[in-house]
């Protein structure tokens, strides 16, 4: 299924935090997108599953018209490479924690353009909206409603985030952090998009959960990169 055509952009902002900081997509040496994973401190497993990105982004390459590395960027939150990459993705099964200084600059990367995709695989949800609401404390994590468009802008679940790994036989759950009217953060819970990702004999995921699962990571995508 192919996206209609699109320029990769967000628009470039001049931030003050250690200096001015260009947001933009990549350098103009290496100009396709990827995903950066975000190597947060804790003790939680922020490497997790790492054939997941590549594997998303060769989908995101047959299938869209989204040109993209297919390896995924690595960064962490003070790194001066942050802002040249639209799109944070985290995951793991444990404790997260930023220091006053990451929260700062991770406030600032969101609030002027970034996007983070944070998804718990199993033991990572308290951890995750402690530092979240440090991040953003006049701010809470909404559940989406399943006509939310973030559900239907390429492939269409008309129930909403779907359920990839099985856990504790709960529903999935997928929540949102907007700032002024923009989806900034979008986490989902007791979902296990990312599992689906990754390489099929790493969790045994049915290819019907894993095609479920393609879909939606590239629903995420685009969704960011429009909005």
């Amino acid at each position: 299924m192919k996206t209609a055509p699109m320029i990769l952009l967000l628009a470039c902002f001049l931030l003050s935090a250690a200096g001015s900081h260009l947001f933009a997509q990549n350098d103009t040496s290496n100009p396709d997108f990827t995903i950066a994973r975000l190597h947060y401190r804790g003790g939680g497993d922020w490497y997790n599953d790492p054939s997941s990105i590549h594997n998303l982004l060769r989908k995101i390459g047959e299938r869209t018209n989204i040109a993209v590395q297919r390896h995924q960027a690595v960064v962490e939150i003070m790194d001066p490479e942050l802002f040249a990459y639209p799109f944070l993705f985290m995951t793991g099964h444990g404790e997260i924690k930023f220091s006053e200084e990451e929260i700062q600059r991770l406030r600032l990367y969101l609030t002027h353009g970034g996007f983070l995709y944070a998804d718990d695989d199993y033991g990572m949800d308290k951890a995750f909206r402690r530092e979240m609401k440090r991040v953003f404390p006049d701010k809470e994590l909404v559940e989406l409603p399943s006509n939310h468009p973030i559900y239907h802008i390429d492939y269409d679940f008309p129930r909403g985030v779907p359920k990839i790994h099985e856990h504790d036989a709960k529903a999935p759950q997928a929540f949102g952090i907007f700032h002024e009217g923009r989806l900034i953060v979008y986490y989902t819970y007791e979902s296990n998009i990312s599992d689906g990702w990754a390489d099929p004999e790493v969790h045994n995921d049915p290819p019907e959960k894993r095609e479920e699962a393609f879909r939606m990571g590239i629903n995420i995508v685009t969704y960011a990169l429009l909005h």
